[in-house]
């Protein structure tokens, strides 16, 4: 494995952009790559949201607040200079998404060595006790994939709580908000205080074996280059970050146990599904186009729409959910 230095760069765009450019670009499909970065106060959102339904964008622009939409599912998520994160960027053997306790393990077990009784708990965060301290989100293509995940260390809580707190009397109805958890900074559990540089040579130390000797992929100019383009052309864009969302006449919401929750939302036009659109806070490997496109001119009953989704497997697109479990969401 690889470390790769992101420079101190505190752009989330650009960080994030490199995040997706070393999982499609760098190491030929076979190296494994560790990545640390820190973002300026920022909403991440997770890529299946309703950017306009998750952040308070009073409070946002207020605040001078980045939002900027991953690649990964999951819940949204604030990023500020008192939180660390991290991503493990591997090969997709068919066995590791889903299974976050094959990457947090080195994290626990670091943060461990620095008297932190941290441990996996739900889906995919690290408590210690009842108190969240990291989220964590994967996203796979094309054989590769990553597992990457916050690290409360000393974070503006407050910030956390206003940022994501929406107003729902601007929206016609609730919006499905992500899964929200009492948290805690990493640094109210230490045995002795540590800087945030001193937090992250420690991790370092921890999952190499030493902090002096770490193995590292030295970024080139044209490697620099192609970030600034991506982090330009995509996670700058108004169109990845918010996106526009069509009016829709049907809508269910419901929470899958071990899948996530699901906003189902249907433009029903004279009997026919016009348009279709999936948010929630569910981790799959394909994108949920791949079930909306199928959707659209399909007669809004069960039996077409289930004719139409014959040779989809929704798991790709939304975790572990049976196909009756989730065909029941439309209805």
């Amino acid at each position: 494995m690889l470390f790769i230095d992101n420079g101190n760069n505190h752009d989330p765009a650009w960080n994030l952009a490199l995040e997706e450019y070393a999982l499609r670009t760098l190491g030929g499909g076979s190296d494994d790559f560790l990545l640390f970065y820190i973002n300026e106060p920022s909403i991440i959102i997770g890529k299946n949201q309703n950017t306009a339904e998750e952040v308070n964008s009073a409070y946002v622009e207020e605040h001078g607040i980045h939002v900027v939409r991953r690649l990964s599912g999951g819940g949204a998520v604030y990023h500020d200079l008192g939180n660390l994160n991290f991503s493990f960027i591997t090969s997709d053997d068919g066995r590791s998404f889903h299974n976050f306790r094959k990457f947090t393990e080195p994290v626990v077990e670091a943060l461990r060595k620095l008297g932190v009784e941290a441990e996996l708990t739900g889906r995919n965060d690290l408590q210690v006790g009842e108190r969240k301290i990291s989220g964590n989100a994967q996203f796979a293509s094309k054989g590769r994939m990553f597992s990457h995940g916050t690290l409360l260390f000393d974070s503006e809580v407050d910030s956390i709580v206003s940022a994501l707190n929406v107003n729902p009397a601007k929206f016609e109805s609730k919006a499905t908000k992500s899964v929200r958890s009492r948290v805690a900074n990493i640094s109210e559990f230490l045995r002795e205080p540590l800087t945030m540089e001193q937090f992250r040579r420690s991790l370092l130390e921890s999952i190499f074996g030493s902090s002096d000797d770490v193995p590292e992929y030295r970024l080139t100019e044209a490697d620099l280059a192609a970030v600034g383009q991506l982090a330009n052309d995509r996670y700058r864009s108004w169109d990845w970050n918010y996106g526009r969302s069509p009016a829709f006449n049907v809508r269910q919401v419901k929470r899958l146990e071990g899948a996530g929750t699901f906003d189902v939302r249907l433009n029903v036009q004279e009997g026919v599904i016009a348009e279709a659109s999936v948010f929630g806070d569910f981790f799959g490997t394909a994108d949920v186009s791949l079930v909306t496109d199928r959707l659209a001119g399909v007669k809004y009953n069960a039996q077409d729409v289930a004719a139409a989704l014959t040779d989809v497997d929704l798991t790709r697109c939304f975790g572990p959910v049976n196909r009756e479990e989730w065909l029941a969401l439309l209805f």
